[in-house]
């Protein structure tokens, strides 16, 4: 179908544009000119690059009583999200071709967002021997991650960065000593003190990440840096940027609106891993993203069961559903940063484009046709009933925020519309 978007405000984050205009789609893309078969008067709304969220669990295989991988296309979609990463702690993990081909078969006959898998580093995410990383990413995967899983073995990692270097597969950090972090489910601070729970010290990931960067001087392997969480690993990262290290690195929606004062009343909706953070943390997160030290901004969607938040703190599953919400947050915390539609919408867009090394998150003749149109003005409620996640664990409950997305277009196809 050929789609005419007519009289809409064109924001793209690539090239900075910012202004009215119409925009034909022709098989899948961009078109220069030509008929339509749909005319979509577009006047009010905002028509941008589609989103691309670097942290989506969706899942399956193993976890479909938490969420599916039909709903939580659905919420992508709902939430402008076109291209997403999704790790591999699935069960089992993604470390075999096999099961990295039946996720993406089952995803492309969804027709909604871009599934990218990333592919286990090691085996069943041990620790202990290497994939197979050429079969898998034969097989679909565009990176290589344990996800949460610890790998303490310094040696096995330099290994696997020597190899993945070889081929030039870029591997997928987040930094944490395992040790540190036994046992912890908040930030190490008064709050945790006051609160008696068990505390992350900070420097649990500065400790880790300086350990990733000394790997990275030797084998100068692409790394990405998955949800930083503390002001001193952002001063660690600008710096090594300044040296010319190949890594980059993200941050969550969660950690950018939420701190451990937040944690006071004992919320399981913020247990969360990484914990939130000092105050003074959040604040650097906020200016490192700003500022561009920090490539991207994410959603680290993890829908998780209600029986499973029901809980007290300390023994809750970790993990909240935000892939419908990424656009809303994002939107919510430029304004505050004073910066332009799309300086912000950068971060969700063309930043982790790059991260992941795709031809996305750009409006121009020729491009895919992956696109969100969406009204900046209008207040969204999140409400429970309202997300389409199977998973209804989000600490933004009750809150109202900017951006009500009316349509996503992923290759074109119209796969999320309001009535």
């Amino acid at each position: 179908m050929r789609i005419l978007f007519r009289g809409a405000r064109i924001v793209d984050p690539a090239t900075g544009r910012d202004g009215l205009g119409d925009l034909l789609l022709a098989e899948g893309r961009i078109a220069e000119a030509g008929t339509a078969d749909r005319v979509i008067e577009a006047r009010g709304l905002v028509l941008a690059p589609g989103l691309v969220d670097l942290s989506v669990r969706l899942r399956e295989p193993g976890g479909e009583y938490r969420a599916t991988l039909q709903s939580e296309l659905e919420a992508a979609a709902a939430g402008g999200v076109t291209s997403l990463a999704c790790p591999p702690d699935t069960d089992p993990p993604l470390d075999e071709p096999g099961l990295v081909e039946m996720l993406r078969r089952r995803a492309q006959a969804l027709a909604g967002a871009n599934v990218l898998p990333l592919g286990a580093l090691t085996v069943g995410l041990a620790g202990e021997r290497l994939t197979e990383m050429a079969e898998l990413a034969a097989a679909g995967c565009v990176a290589f991650s344990q996800a949460e899983r610890p790998l303490a073995d310094t040696q096995l990692l330099w290994r696997a960065l020597e190899y993945a270097g070889t081929f030039g597969y870029a591997v997928w950090l987040r930094p944490e000593d395992p040790w540190l972090a036994r046992g912890a489910v908040a930030h190490d601070g008064a709050v945790a003190a006051r609160l008696g729970l068990p505390g992350v010290p900070a420097f649990a990931e500065t400790i880790a990440l300086a350990a990733i960067l000394e790997l990275v001087r030797a084998t100068r392997t692409r790394v990405h840096l998955c949800r930083l969480s503390t002001a001193a690993a952002v001063d660690m990262v600008r710096a090594a940027r300044r040296e010319g290290l190949p890594i980059s690195c993200d941050v969550t929606v969660q950690h950018l609106h939420l701190c451990d004062e937040d944690i006071g009343d004992f919320d399981s909706h913020l247990r969360l891993v990484p914990p939130v953070r000092s105050r003074a943390d959040h604040d650097a997160l906020g200016r490192g993203l700003a500022a561009g030290t920090i490539d991207a901004l994410c959603s680290d969607h993890a829908p998780v069961d209600e029986d499973a938040k029901q809980v007290p703190f300390g023994e809750a599953e970790p993990g909240a559903s935000a892939v419908e919400l990424l656009l809303p947050l994002a939107l919510a915390w430029g304004e505050a940063q004073g910066l332009s539609l799309a300086q912000t919408l950068s971060r969700v867009t063309t930043g982790p484009a790059r991260v992941l090394g795709l031809a996305a998150g750009r409006i121009a003749a020729g491009a895919p046709a992956d696109l969100v149109l969406f009204d900046p003005q209008a207040r969204l409620r999140v409400a429970a009933e309202r997300l389409r996640s199977q998973g209804k664990n989000t600490p933004f409950l009750g809150a109202e925020l900017p951006g009500r997305v009316h349509l996503t277009l992923v290759g074109g196809r119209i796969v999320y519309e309001t009535a």
